[in-house]
Order: C-alpha cells, then sequence, then structure tokens
C-alpha cells in the first residue's frame, strides 16, 4: 500500500497493491494492520460506518461535513468515474478555503482520506458511479451542515457546467470565517 500528500497535506491518496491477471483483479479494501502502519501520515484504523452512494452523470453531492460529530472520510470509487473534492473549512487553518481534487475510477482502485474538518463533495463523470467511504463517525442527520458547491471563494474547478444537485445542496451558504457552523482549527 501507498499513501501520499495531496496539495492538502493532511488529505492523503491510498493505493492499494492491486493483483491483476486476465480475468480481473484483486485488492484488500482495508486491512487493519498495514493502515496502522501509516497512523502517523494520519490514517485511522477504526471506522465505524460504511456507506455506498450510486449516483448518474451529472450529479455533484456536496460539499457535506458534520460539525458535532465530525466525520473522517475514506473514499473510493468502485464503478465509474468521479471527480471527489475536500476543502479544508477549518476556521485559523492555514490552508482554510483551499481546496484539492482528484479522479477516481473502478478501474483504477485508490482511495482519498478526507479528515474531519473538511468538507467533501463529488461528482459523477460517468453515466453511473458507485461510491464506497468509510466513516470515523456516525452519521448525524440533524449534524448535516455544508458549503455551497460553487463559491467563488473556493473556486473548485469542477469538470462538469451544468450539475444536477439536491434541492438542500442548492440552498447551502457560501464559506465565510464568521460562520458559526465551521469548525475551529486546533493545531
Amino acid at each position: 500500500m501507498k499513501v501520499e500528500q495531496t496539495d492538502l497535506p493532511e488529505v492523503l491518496v491510498v493505493e492499494p497493491r492491486v493483483f491483476r491477471d486476465d480475468r480481473g483483479f484483486l485488492y484488500e479494501s482495508f486491512n487493519a494492520e498495514a493502515f496502522g502502519r501509516h497512523t502517523a501520515q494520519g490514517l485511522p484504523t477504526s471506522f465505524v460506518q460504511d456507506n455506498h452512494s450510486r449516483s448518474t452523470q451529472g450529479v455533484l453531492r456536496g460539499l457535506h461535513y458534520q460539525l458535532n460529530h465530525p466525520q473522517g472520510k475514506l473514499v473510493t470509487c468502485v464503478r465509474g468515474t468521479i471527480f471527489d473534492v475536500a476543502v479544508d473549512i477549518r476556521v485559523g487553518s492555514p490552508t482554510f478555503g483551499k481546496w484539492t481534487g482528484l479522479t477516481l475510477n473502478g478501474d483504477e482502485p485508490r482511495y482519498v482520506w478526507i479528515p474531519a474538518g473538511f468538507a467533501h463533495g463529488f461528482c459523477t463523470l460517468s453515466p453511473v458511479a458507485d461510491i464506497i467511504y468509510k466513516c470515523t463517525a456516525l452519521y448525524a442527520p440533524d449534524d448535516d451542515r455544508g458549503v455551497l458547491w460553487s463559491d467563488e471563494t473556493i473556486g473548485i474547478s469542477w469538470p462538469l457546467r451544468d450539475p444536477i444537485l439536491s434541492p438542500k445542496d442548492q440552498r447551502l451558504a457560501a464559506l465565510d470565517p464568521a460562520r458559526a457552523d465551521l469548525p475551529r482549527y486546533t493545531r
């Protein structure tokens, strides 16, 4: 397993060892011992919830986070192709408002680790995409928060122009350090 930092040092790309032959491929999607060798880089070994999300082409989900029950997310695409984004929304962080994005594809297994304190979103680039992600905290519907996907102060270069959005995601507020519902940087 290979672990690399992104433009945001706390957001990591995890590449599992993939065994391929003419029948297809096999890889360990999670191994606590292997992840444990990378805890100094910020990878956790304990997860409490797994989610599976399916989206059609042009769907954009995000940018989501939880404030009082913050979730770290280990995200992968197991079918199709997505553009996955993490935004540092921790007020006071040296990288506040900065984002990083990468393409995840079910034919090239890899993960992105998005720590608590970062908003997460993705858009679907293929006819359909299945995303699986492990979470370090349970989903808390009353704690569901978000940042507007198209916030110009963040300036995410989404690879689509007119995404399909949920009504909730259309109404999200811009990223403003004065917002009371943003996490605080504590280092």
